[in-house]
């Protein structure tokens, strides 16, 4: 269940980076203000170069901030006591590929000083979890890539964590595998996980996230709950049944008159992939401006 107790939060978080002469080379984040709370799942879209990965490396505390600051858990992002509570499912898993599932889950264990019982608990159970039962005992080189997101995921999971970070979770996942994915996500949601999620794939996001926020060329251009994000607000949708073609053109009262029944009026969704090409199109159009103000950024 979600809270108002905030996991992460950016306070006008930015990163340059620089070449060898110390000459600004790329601003990949500019000024971002972010809150993310406990028991939600937040998605962080935005194309190729827009921030998204030096966002979670900050937060990390992988990169160090050229100005502005990340907290994780109340401390600094740089604080590495915060490492204990946090997964991370890396873009690319970078797996010991000489090791099996069981192995491998046993070896991370150990880097959190788990007692021998309970990492083997958690090995079992996280390797039922993501279904690798039947491949428990093979080699991770023998492993395809949607396996081998399984078992990372499961890696990001051994320390219990309370944060979890996941980099495109569903690459390399066949369409039954990126169901099931989403299934463990919305799962850890409701144990009470924090989920920062990163991914192009921009259905999947609207399948599991509680808000977005979408960044480009390092500026939040949007950001709020999905369903307030994809209403198209200067639209009225009305459904009515019950009406000839002749009336169906016709306003309220004249629906009301010829005896149909208004079954709904609201604004019309759009979609997540819709509203970000928006996004883009608008930032490219009128660079430096805001797109939409932060409309519909419910809490």
């Amino acid at each position: 269940m979600q809270s108002s107790e905030v996991v992460i939060e950016t306070r006008s978080l930015s990163k340059v980076y620089r070449d060898f002469w110390g000459r600004q080379k790329v601003r990949a984040l500019k000024a971002l203000d972010l809150e993310i709370r406990r028991g939600e799942i937040f998605g962080l879209l935005g194309p190729n170069g827009s921030g998204k990965t030096t966002t979670v490396k900050l937060v990390l505390g992988l990169l160090f901030p050229t100005s502005g600051q990340a907290l994780v858990f109340g401390r600094d992002a740089t604080d590495v006591k915060k490492n204990e509570r946090i997964g991370y499912l890396p873009e690319e898993s970078y797996l010991y590929r000489f090791l099996n599932a069981e192995e491998t889950l046993d070896f991370y264990g150990r880097l959190f000083d788990m007692p021998a019982p309970l990492r083997r608990q958690r090995t079992a159970d996280l390797i039922e979890m993501v279904g690798l039962g039947w491949a428990k005992r093979r080699q991770l080189r023998e492993y395809s890539k949607g396996m081998t997101r399984r078992i990372g995921l499961a890696q990001a999971l051994i320390n219990d964590p309370e944060l979890i970070v996941l980099d495109e979770p569903t690459t390399g996942l066949d369409p039954i595998g990126c169901r099931e994915m989403k299934d463990l996500i919305l799962r850890l949601r409701d144990e009470g996980k924090t989920i920062l999620m990163c991914s192009h794939l921009l259905a999947d996001v609207q399948d599991v996230c509680d808000r977005i926020g979408i960044l480009y060329q390092g500026e939040l251009q949007e950001l709020g709950r999905v369903d307030s994000l994809l209403k198209v607000r200067d639209t009225t949708e009305i459904r009515a049944s019950g009406l000839s073609e002749a009336c169906q053109a016709e306003i309220r009262q004249v629906i009301e008159r010829h005896g149909g029944q208004v079954q709904s009026i609201g604004n019309p969704t759009t979609t997540l992939e819709e509203l970000f090409l928006h996004i883009i199109r608008e930032s490219e159009a009128h660079p430096g401006r805001r797109v939409r103000g932060g409309a519909g950024n419910g809490h």
